[in-house]
């Protein structure tokens, strides 16, 4: 037995808890307090003591058991209001189907809306009016459909949404929405029901623009008084890896150029920005009033953009100013142009000075090119004898260490049956051998007309300036296992001209590695090198390892741009 003691009425009791199932005990009731009872040691008369308790309930005979687990209770069944079947209760009182039956809880939810979509861009209008592109069964095309039907459905609350298979060409696309809403005292109701989307055609205003031809805002133009595309060829290249031109609304080639129309100025000035970074050049801006709003004081401009690129390609050779061949670090003023970057990176074939010109130095200090590809002739190395140790005078810039300084006599290959050779220095000290072709530019026998050019000190103007080594070129053509991508221009066709100086500049990728840097090169999985004993002139070739793997989505999805099916 367990005792504690506690307070009750105006005296001290002592209340007994416990189990009283003790074999010499035995419990009987008091005789004059009904609510008392005593223990008494079983068989013997002799009280062992006396042990008062408080009885809350009714005087009863004191009756000993053990407590049982407390019964579980189980909750019965009601009939429904409606029809009578037996159902578990619920605040309303009826079955799922009489509940149903009664309210609608999609009741003002369309059960068919109407999708617009532009048939030209492939994009669905999200109102007021803004398009945005959604491929099929999208999460994008899922969120466009839900806001269709978001001001109707403030009352329910969305559980779930998703696509029903219907045919790609079929125009509609349904939608399985399960909503929730709170009916008739507190009960929750839910509910699935099917929306059907029916697409139809409507114009875009781009695209209503580019078929009114009035769709561009903003143009453009860029130009290069040259009679050389080398520049243009590697401005392409930049363009296409950097996908600048997916802005474009058209690219239409001209004669000195390129123009490019966007349907915003941003865009256009995106562009801009990217050439001044890219290539010396200098822009000018122009706008043309359309139209003016007297109510809403409001203008319509069509805005233009011209740049003018530098007059000078790769392999070109220039005379600078005596001014600016002193700034340079008194380098001689008729230099080679080795590269066009965003530079124009010179070198000096008498010293191998190298130097670089940006936009704005040569804008103030302009300089033209002495010669035109056409000009250039085709020289054999007679003999060749490499300068070393060669000390530059006070001031002198960086020399260069890729190209080694030689001295060379050369012959042309259309004098071969005369004794007539120049001397000349060249920079291409490293390439050239007794008997390489090399193609250069004879001052000599030319008539040049250049006002810095005329200045000089004839004793300073070479016989010769040699450009670069000569290959075989239908060898390497044969031998060219990549190739390089193209914008979609408008244009008639590639003129012979053009052919050729496009592999004069495939030709420069293959000898120039910083120039190719910045170019993407895939390789040609359709044309096979061909290798033989006599193709191996020492050309450079581009190795496999800087190619790409041209990657198209029409392999995997069937389309251009095609999503892929899954299930």
């Amino acid at each position: 037995m367990h005792r504690r003691n506690k307070q009750l009425h105006s005296g001290k009791r002592e209340e007994l808890t416990g189990s009283f199932c003790h074999p010499e005990v035995l419990c009987r009731h008091h005789p004059a307090h009904p609510f008392q009872f005593v223990l008494e040691k079983r068989g013997d008369s002799q009280r062992v003591d006396e042990l008062t308790f408080f009885l809350t309930a009714t005087p009863k005979p004191f009756i000993m058991e053990y407590m049982q687990a407390p019964a579980t209770s189980s909750q019965g069944n009601i009939l429904c209001c409606t029809c009578g079947i037996p159902i578990p209760p619920n605040p309303a009182n009826m079955c799922v189907s009489c509940l149903r039956t009664t309210v609608d809880i999609s009741e003002g939810i369309p059960k068919q809306v109407n999708l617009h979509f532009c048939k030209q861009c492939e994009r669905y209008l999200q109102p007021p009016a803004s398009w945005v592109q959604c491929a099929l069964e999208s999460r994008e095309l899922l969120a466009l459909c839900l806001k269709k039907l978001k001001g109707n459905m403030t009352k329910v609350r969305l559980i779930d949404a998703g696509f029903l298979w219907t045919e790609p060409h079929s125009k509609r696309i349904k939608l399985k929405v399960t909503i929730q809403k709170e009916v008739m005292n507190g009960a929750i109701l839910q509910q699935v029901f099917v929306v059907e989307f029916v697409i139809q055609g409507q114009m875009c205003d781009d695209c209503h623009r580019v078929e009114a031809k009035d769709f561009w805002n903003s143009v453009v133009q860029v130009r290069q008084k040259t009679s050389h595309k080398k520049t243009f060829y590697y401005l392409e290249q930049l363009i296409l890896k950097h996908k600048l031109h997916q802005n474009a609304l058209n690219i239409k080639e001209i004669h000195e150029g390129i123009d490019f129309y966007y349907a915003t100025k941003q865009h256009a000035q995106k562009m801009v920005d990217f050439l001044q970074c890219t290539v010396p050049c200098r822009s000018k801006t122009s706008q043309r009033l359309i139209s003016h709003d007297i109510h809403s004081n409001t203008f319509n401009y069509k805005s233009t953009y011209s740049i003018e690129i530098v007059p000078v390609c790769k392999d070109n050779v220039v005379c600078l100013s005596p001014r600016l061949a002193q700034s340079l670090g008194n380098m001689g003023q008729v230099c080679v142009c080795a590269r066009v970057t965003s530079t124009i990176h010179l070198i000096d074939p008498n010293t191998l000075q190298i130097a670089e010109v940006d936009g704005g130095t040569y804008w103030r200090n302009p300089f033209n090119s002495l010669v035109s590809p056409r000009q250039l002739e085709e020289f054999i190395v007679m003999d060749t004898d490499v300068i070393r140790n060669q000390k530059l005078g006070a001031g002198a810039g960086i020399r260069s260490n890729k190209h080694t300084l030689a001295e060379v006599w050369v012959q042309k290959t259309s004098e071969m049956d005369t004794a007539q050779q120049y001397h000349c220095r060249t920079h291409l000290g490293h390439l050239l051998n007794i008997g390489d072709l090399v193609q250069g530019f004879d001052f000599a026998n030319s008539n040049v007309n250049d006002e810095f050019l005329n200045k000089m000190n004839p004793s300073h103007i070479p016989d010769v300036v040699l450009i670069k080594k000569s290959y075989n070129r239908s060898k390497r053509v044969k031998r060219r296992n990549w190739k390089l991508k193209e914008m979609d221009k408008d244009r008639e066709g590639m003129a012979p001209e053009d052919e050729r100086q496009y592999q004069d500049f495939l030709e420069d990728l293959e000898e120039d590695e910083a120039l190719r840097k910045n170019v993407n090169i895939f390789r040609d999985a359709s044309k096979i090198p061909v290798e033989s004993d006599t193709d191996d002139e020492g050309a450079p070739r581009i190795s496999l390892m800087e190619m790409l793997e041209d990657l198209s989505l029409t392999d995997a999805t069937g389309g251009e741009g095609a999503d892929m099916l899954t299930e």
